[in-house]
This record gives structure tokens, C-alpha cells and sequence, in this order.
């Protein structure tokens, strides 16, 4: 069987699973998982940008997915003008506190030379303290002022109030931006400085969307947030649609149901289709060329004239703008910002699952990992269940360690995650779709 087909039947298998799903559970389960699926290998294409063009061990995933989600908050959620009254100026001082205390520490570094490194860091000691201590003045009453506006209901200072749709622009953005800060400080370092580097910089970034209220609600989460396609309300009430759900012979609450995931499938059709298009034009390009001969031989690269960290910078900048973006389309279809559900485990490690089982530096290997691994991740647990029911069958319904068991089927995610993940390396070493050479 030749490569082409083969990669063709490994999708038209997926396909198949998801239809399995769908005559089993529920059209409303699987146009789900579908929708999972999609933004996981949008998130798994990223990663391959990164690691599978350039080598860059980015252990950083959740961080910026976070960023993503973050920007849907900022975007799309309505702005409360009693937070803003209350508290809006006292964060700008102290935003600008921050600002001039950067640039007044980077004057001081530069007008201070090296050949003075004592008086040099008491300097910047100071400076730094000053810009502390004043941001504080201004941050403390601003935020304690914020957080007591209706703080059941609000308490943060809310967003720009514009479609959700910007957010996808505004995540990748926001996690570009970030992505060049963190590239410009830890690109230089060896690979697995970069992962562990990487790793604690996406920890900082979601404890502190987890714990700054008065920026993005942090455990008590922000709700409500508008959507880009119908709400089922709406649809359950037009008659067009009545008409519609008797034409194909379902009652009007699942099919407005399956209606709204349909929508969203459609949009991250589109998305994907989009980056898939790009990230292929740009493999085969010179500039892709470049990105693989940096990942396979720095110095020979380096002696060739390349620009090795500038390269590494823009291939980390862009992985992690693509990741950014299947955050927020994430917090766009859940309709809500759930900082305590970004966990390493999730965002992470289960998208580089994706990319290794798929295949590194090949687009379409990512994305059909991303397709395998979500699917298995999401059904590991309602298979554990049936499994583990059947297995302990004889120990009666009493049996307490039939109940343990039963309790925690949730567990047969990593043990499956971990047989697939061994399954592939074993028998497909370079992933289900290997880099073509």
C-alpha cells in the first residue's frame, strides 16, 4: 500500500470511529468529540511548528492555551463600568508604574557600564524596589476596590464587549507576544533548560489567571460568554427551524443541539483548513528547508551564514501564536473561562502524545494525532467503566473493591494513553504519518 493511501485510510478509519461513536452514544457525542478533535490538532499543529520543524521542546502548551482563553475574556465579555469607576484608575497608574520602573532599570543597566557591577546592581536594586513599592500604592486599593463591585456576579473589570470572533485574532496575538518575552529570555538556553524553562513559565502564567480576581474572575471563572453561532433557545423558537427538524425527522431539542455543534464544526473546519494550507506552503518552501536543516544541524547552519536564534525565535513565536488560537476558539465553544481547568497533564503532555503519535514534522501526522489521541482520551473512560463492570461482574454488586474499581474507570485514561503510546513506538517509531525525507 502506498504512503498516500495509507494516510488515507488511517483518516477515513478515523472517521469511522467517530460514526461508531455516533451509532452507540449519541450524533451529539460525536459532533462534540469532532469539534474536541479539530481544536486539539489545531493545538497539535502548533507544537509540530515548533518541535517537528525546529527541534524546540516547548513544554510551555497550557500557558499559552491559557493566553488564548484569556483573550476571549478580555475580548468578547462585557466591560463592568462600577469595576472601572471603582478601581480602573489605579490600575492604569499602576500599570504605567510598571512600565517606567522597566524602562528606568534598563537606563540604568546601559548608562551604568560594566566595569562599575556593584554600584551597577545596588542600582538596579533600587530601582527596582522604588518601581515595586510604587506599583503597589496604585495596585493594592485599585484591585481590593474591583474585586468588592458584585463580586457573585462580576467583580473584575470584564472586556471590550466585541465578538467573540476577534478573540481567535486576540489569543494568537497575546500568546505571540508572550511567546516572544519568554523566546528573547530562554532561546538561548539548551533544549532541556527550554523545556523545564518553558514548562514553569506556563505555571506562573495560569496561578496567575487563577488567583488575580479582579482580571479574570480567577476560580470563581467568567460565564456568559457570547457566542458566533445561534443560541438552541433561539433556534427551538424560529419556525424555519421547526420546519426544518420535521424535514429530518428529529425532535426540535436534539437537533438544535446538533445544529449549534454543526456551526462550530464548521468554523474550525475553516481554521484548520486555513493553517493546514499555510503550514504545508511553508514546509516546502525555503523557508521551511531552512527551519529543517537548523533542527538537524545547528552549527552546519550556523557556519552557513543562518541566524540560528532569530530562526528559533520566529518558528517559537509562530507555534505558540497557532496554540494561542485553539485556546480561545476552546473558551469559544465551551461559552466560558475555566482557569483551574488548565492542567499540565491535558495541555501539555496529552498534545505532544498527539504530535508523537501522529508524527513529527509532518502537518497532516499532528493533526490525525490529534484526532486519535482526543478521541481515545474522551471514550478511555466510559470504556474503563464497561470494562471494569464486566471484569468484576463476580464480585457481586456489594463488593467493595468492585466499587474502588468502578470509582476510579477515570484512570483507564493513562493506562490507555500509555498502551497506545508504547503500541505506536513500537510498531510506527517515526508516528502513524512520518516525516516525508
Amino acid at each position: 500500500m502506498s504512503s498516500a493511501l495509507r494516510n488515507v485510510a488511517l483518516f477515513a478509519l478515523m472517521f469511522l470511529l467517530l460514526a461508531g461513536d455516533a451509532y452507540l452514544h449519541s450524533w451529539n457525542s460525536a459532533l462534540y468529540i469532532l469539534n474536541l478533535c479539530l481544536i486539539s490538532a489545531i493545538m497539535s499543529l502548533g507544537v509540530n511548528i515548533q518541535w517537528g520543524y525546529a527541534g524546540l521542546i516547548n513544554f510551555g502548551v497550557m500557558g499559552f492555551a491559557a493566553l488564548g482563553g484569556v483573550a476571549a475574556v478580555f475580548v468578547a465579555s462585557s466591560p463592568v463600568m462600577e469595576a472601572w469607576t471603582a478601581g480602573g484608575t489605579g490600575i492604569l497608574f499602576a500599570g504605567v508604574a510598571l512600565l517606567a520602573t522597566i524602562a528606568a532599570t534598563v537606563y540604568v543597566r546601559k548608562a551604568i557600564g560594566r566595569d562599575n557591577p556593584r554600584f551597577r546592581a545596588f542600582a538596579t536594586a533600587l530601582v527596582i524596589a522604588i518601581g515595586y513599592f510604587g506599583s503597589r500604592y496604585f495596585y493594592d486599593p485599585a484591585v481590593s476596590a474591583i474585586e468588592a463591585v458584585n463580586p457573585s456576579a462580576t467583580g473584575y473589570l470584564g472586556g471590550l464587549g466585541m465578538p467573540i470572533l476577534f478573540s481567535w485574532i486576540g489569543g494568537a496575538l497575546l500568546a505571540a507576544g508572550a511567546a516572544w518575552v519568554i523566546g528573547k529570555v530562554a532561546l538561548g538556553l539548551r533544549e532541556d533548560y527550554l523545556a523545564i524553562a518553558t514548562l514553569g513559565i506556563s505555571e506562573i502564567l495560569v496561578t496567575i489567571m487563577r488567583n488575580e480576581d479582579w482580571l479574570t474572575r480567577g476560580v470563581k471563572n467568567v460565564v456568559g460568554l457570547p457566542r458566533p453561532v445561534p443560541y438552541e433557545v433561539d433556534l427551538r423558537g424560529a419556525q424555519w427551524f421547526v420546519d426544518l427538524a420535521a424535514r429530518v425527522n428529529m425532535p426540535v431539542a436534539d437537533f438544535a443541539s446538533i445544529f449549534v455543534k454543526l456551526c462550530y464544526g464548521g468554523l474550525f473546519l475553516v481554521v484548520i483548513a486555513v493553517l493546514l494550507l499555510l503550514a504545508e506552503t511553508a514546509l516546502k518552501s525555503p523557508w521551511g528547508r531552512t527551519m529543517r536543516a537548523v533542527r538537524d544541524n545547528e552549527v552546519a547552519a550556523e557556519a552557513m551564514g543562518k541566524d540560528v536564534k532569530r530562526i528559533h525565535l520566529k518558528v517559537f513565536i509562530l507555534g505558540s501564536a497557532v496554540i494561542g488560537l485553539a485556546g480561545a476558539m476552546l473558551t469559544t465553544m465551551d461559552g466560558q473561562f475555566t482557569p483551574g481547568a488548565y492542567q499540565p497533564l491535558r495541555f501539555t503532555f496529552l498534545i505532544w502524545v498527539m504530535v508523537i503519535a501522529g508524527g513529527s514534522g509532518n502537518n497532516w501526522g499532528s493533526v490525525l494525532g490529534g484526532f486519535l489521541i482526543l478521541f481515545f482520551w474522551m471514550e478511555a473512560e466510559p470504556f474503563g467503566v464497561w470494562l471494569l463492570e464486566h471484569l468484576t461482574a463476580h464480585l457481586g454488586p456489594d463488593s467493595p473493591l468492585r466499587q474502588h474499581l468502578t470509582d476510579n474507570a477515570q484512570q483507564m485514561r493513562l493506562v490507555m494513553m500509555g498502551l497506545l503510546l508504547l503500541l505506536v513506538m513500537r510498531f510506527r517509531p517515526n508516528g502513524l504519518i512520518p516525516e516525508r525525507r
